[in-house]
C-alpha cells in the first residue's frame, strides 16, 4: 500500500502539471491574422409615415334577409380513396328500433355521422358490421351507447360508439312533452371495395 501511494503521488503531480501547461498555452495560429470586417453604414433616410390611409366605406345592412337555404341531403356512404391502389372503404348506416312499434316512434334522426374506418382493419382488409344500442334523450342527444353485436369482435366497436355519440335526433313527443326513447339500435356496416 505504501509503495502504491509513493508511486501515485508523482503521477498525480505530473498530470496536474501537464493539464496546467495545456490550459496556459496560447493556441493562436500565426498564419491567421486579425482582419477587420468592413463597417456597415446605413444611409440616412427620412421615414415617412402614412397616417392618412383611405379606409373602406362601411357596408350598409341589407334591407331584407337573404333567402332561406334548402336542406341538403347527405349520403352516408363513405367512399374515400386513400391511395390509387388502396381499397375504398364504405360504411353503411341503418336504423332500427326495438321495444317500440314503428307507429309510436316519432323521433327522427337529424344528424347521422359516418364512422371512421379503423386503419388497422382497413390495412388488413377486414370487413364487418357493428350494432350499437343507445337511448335518445329528451334533448335529442345520445346517451349510453353500447356495442351489442359486432362481427368480428374487437375491431369496429370503438369507431361505431364514437360515431353514434355524434348523432342528433328530434326527440319523441307525447302529449306535448319530449320523452326518452330507450333501445334504439343503429347498424354500421364496414365494407372494403376492391
Amino acid at each position: 500500500m505504501l509503495i502504491s501511494i509513493l508511486l501515485a503521488i508523482p503521477v498525480v503531480v505530473g498530470l496536474f502539471m501537464v493539464m496546467h501547461s495545456l490550459i496556459d498555452r496560447d493556441f493562436e495560429n500565426p498564419e491567421v491574422s486579425n482582419t477587420k470586417i468592413a463597417d456597415l453604414v446605413q444611409p440616412d433616410e427620412d421615414i415617412q409615415l402614412e397616417s392618412t390611409v383611405a379606409k373602406p366605406d362601411k357596408v350598409e345592412d341589407p334591407e331584407e334577409p337573404p333567402p332561406e337555404m334548402q336542406m341538403m341531403q347527405i349520403d352516408l356512404n363513405m367512399d374515400t380513396d386513400i391511395e390509387n391502389s388502396a381499397p375504398v372503404a364504405s360504411v353503411e348506416v341503418n336504423i332500427s328500433t326495438t321495444g317500440m312499434s314503428s307507429g309510436d316512434g316519432e323521433y327522427l334522426p337529424i344528424v347521422k355521422v359516418a364512422p371512421i374506418y379503423p386503419r388497422r382493419a382497413q390495412s388488413r382488409g377486414i370487413s364487418g358490421y357493428c350494432i350499437v344500442e343507445y337511448t335518445v334523450t329528451t334533448s335529442g342527444a345520445i346517451r349510453d351507447p353500447q356495442a351489442v353485436d359486432c362481427e368480428p369482435a374487437g375491431v369496429f366497436e370503438k369507431a361505431s360508439v364514437k360515431a353514434a355519440l355524434k348523432f342528433k335526433y328530434k326527440p319523441r313527443v307525447v302529449d306535448g312533452e319530449p320523452i326518452e326513447v330507450a333501445g334504439v339500435q343503429n347498424k354500421f356496416t364496414y365494407t372494403l371495395e376492391q
